[in-house]
């Protein structure tokens, strides 16, 4: 089997969004004199990926536009309902500074793109909105080393469904034994892409599902170093993966 190319996640995979999320509402509670509102840091930021989590549902459910589940999100938050669109938008775009602040790549990321820039072909499939990792990937300087960057907000279907990974498939004009996908979730990442016939790649940190047994199909790597090996490319780029 000869893989030709590679699909990237960005969240956590590219892209440090936990680091990035925690410092991001800190930052901001902090200069906004909220923190002690909510106990602790980490326990305001607990609450605010609670609300992000269901307020994005509603958004991929079509159910509200991207603009409105921001709102939404500043409104429950922070325990207002009665803010205006103004108001809500200008907090939620005070806290972007913070966030955006954090913003930073994973220090193997440039390396392993590096090393198979001229080996494979490379796309981005995220659960998201085009509008949040598009400007993402151009702030982080990776922008232009993806032929093609998908969303789910703007696909229609998400992961792990198989129709996610086979729009990315089919955006390279690949059939999906040639596709590898990498990404940090065991399930959502892993299986959903193995599931779907890509080779699938689970980049496991030593985050939040450090802990969780592996699930039948994904290779599962410690750092992207490893990835060069996996997909059959030059062995000499890291080590072998520790994990099996």
């Amino acid at each position: 089997m000869t893989i030709k190319a590679v699909v990237w996640d960005v969240d956590d995979t590219l892209f440090d969004y936990t680091t990035a999320d925690r410092e991001g509402i800190r930052s901001h509670l902090a200069a906004e004199r909220l923190l002690d509102r909510y106990g602790t840091a980490e326990q305001a930021l607990a609450l605010w990926r609670r609300i992000t989590d269901i307020q994005w549902a509603r958004f991929a459910a079509g159910e509200v536009d991207f603009g409105t589940q921001r709102r939404d999100r500043t409104r429950v938050f922070l325990n207002r309902p009665e803010l205006t669109d103004a108001e809500a938008d200008a907090w939620f775009d005070r806290y972007l500074t913070h966030y955006e602040a954090a913003w930073s790549l994973f220090p193997d990321v440039l390396p392993v793109l590096d090393a198979l820039a001229d080996s494979h072909r490379h796309a981005v499939l995220s659960n998201s909105s085009l509008t949040v990792q598009d400007r993402k990937l151009r702030v982080l300087g990776v922008h232009d080393r993806f032929e093609a960057i998908l969303c789910a907000a703007e696909l229609g279907v998400s992961k792990p469904a198989a129709g996610a990974f086979l729009a990315a498939c089919e955006a390279l004009t690949l059939p999906p034994h040639e596709v590898a996908y990498v990404g940090d979730h065991p399930e959502i990442d892993g299986r959903g892409a193995a599931d779907a016939g890509l080779l699938s790649v689970w980049i496991d940190r030593g985050g939040v599902y450090a802990t969780v047994d592996p699930p039948a199909g994904p290779r599962r790597i410690a750092s992207l170093a490893e990835l060069p090996a996996v997909l059959g490319g030059d062995t000499r780029f890291g080590a072998q993966s520790t994990f099996r």
